[in-house]
């Protein structure tokens, strides 16, 4: 849901961060940094690019190496190992010193010549711009529908009001980001952060195009844990689910008590035996089960915040030359 911008909160500047995390994507990194700098190079204002490096195991670092070394503007924050693309997009947060922060994929699916509308509507006072996909190319039908559900799903039962059909590639102020680096929970889903901390937000609509190179990290088994992530963070309506279920199951067994005690007085019916047993014991196993699984999934999650472990360890921070002027 769109909301009224309002200019003098804002903090409106002009300097850029551009966050770009990687894992793995040398294929792409240059053909992306091309179309990047032609973009930037546009743009009336101060402009530093940190590229994050979630543990690569290919040429990904070499070639953010060489970015940096024929562009100024670029900055490398190299983390010690792979911590996945929520941590390393959270890194990227904590370094950025810009008034305003875009968040893009180095995957070419996210148009870097949109970010110009982006700082446009920033200007205009909004704090969280959003691109919101139209179309998605190059994906199957299955993951569109899987997605489409995804989204759906979360915006009816999460209790903030997160944007469909809208991934990480967004414009974020000062302000959104000195609010996000203030949130240091262990299991991220950042879409429901973004969302989260408030702020006025409006949505600027774009065609996704197709991955230019390489091949996704985003299976199917990734996908489905990084659902549960988003629902189990953002909403408990699993757990009433449970509830619910367990209440249905009870008022079941005893209207299938209530029955064959009548068909046992008034028939003489003889009662079931090793079959129904069975199955009834089984299909209530089964319920407990699931029970147990959707505690496990929150008690787990409790867990791993409790021991209170830092988000990522820097291996390597280089600064932009952009980064040393403005400090020294």
């Amino acid at each position: 849901m769109e909301q009224s911008p309002q200019s003098e909160k804002c903090g409106v500047g002009n300097s850029l961060s551009v966050i770009v995390p990687a894992y793995n994507e040398s294929e792409v990194l240059t053909a992306f940094h091309q179309r990047l700098a032609g973009v930037l190079d546009k743009l009336s204002m101060s402009v530093e690019v940190i590229y994050i490096n979630d543990g690569s195991t290919d040429g990904t670092l070499q070639i953010m190496e060489a970015l940096r070394a024929g562009d100024p503007r670029v900055a490398i924050v190299d983390l010690s190992r792979n911590f996945g693309k929520e941590i390393a997009l959270s890194a990227g947060l904590d370094h950025a010193q810009g008034d305003a922060v875009v968040v893009i994929d180095a995957d070419l699916q996210d148009p870097p010549e949109l970010i110009p509308e982006l700082v446009l509507k920033w200007r205009e006072g909004y704090d969280n711009v959003y691109a919101k996909r139209t179309v998605r190319e190059g994906e199957s039908i299955l993951k569109k529908a899987t997605a489409s559900a995804f989204y759906r799903l979360i915006h009816c039962v999460s209790r903030v009001n997160i944007p469909e059909d809208t991934g990480d590639f967004r414009l974020l102020s000062r302000r959104a980001v000195d609010s996000l680096k203030q949130l240091r929970e262990q299991h991220r889903f950042m879409k429901g952060l973004f969302a989260w901390v408030g702020y006025p937000g409006v949505a600027v609509p774009y065609q996704r195009d197709a991955r230019f190179a390489g091949e996704t990290k985003w299976g199917y088994w990734k996908l489905w844990n990084f659902a549960l992530e988003g629902i189990t963070s953002f909403t408990i309506a699993p757990l009433k689910m449970a509830t619910y279920l367990g209440l249905l199951t009870a008022l079941a067994a005893f209207a299938f008590a209530a029955v064959i005690m009548y068909r046992t007085l008034a028939y003489g019916d003889p009662v079931r035996g090793y079959p129904s047993l069975m199955i009834v014991v089984l299909f209530l196993g089964a319920v407990q089960l699931i029970g147990i699984g959707i505690i496990g999934e929150y008690l787990g999650r409790m867990f791993d915040e409790t021991k209170r472990r830092p988000l990522y360890f820097v291996n390597r921070h280089l600064p932009s030359a952009t980064t040393l002027n403005r400090l020294e």
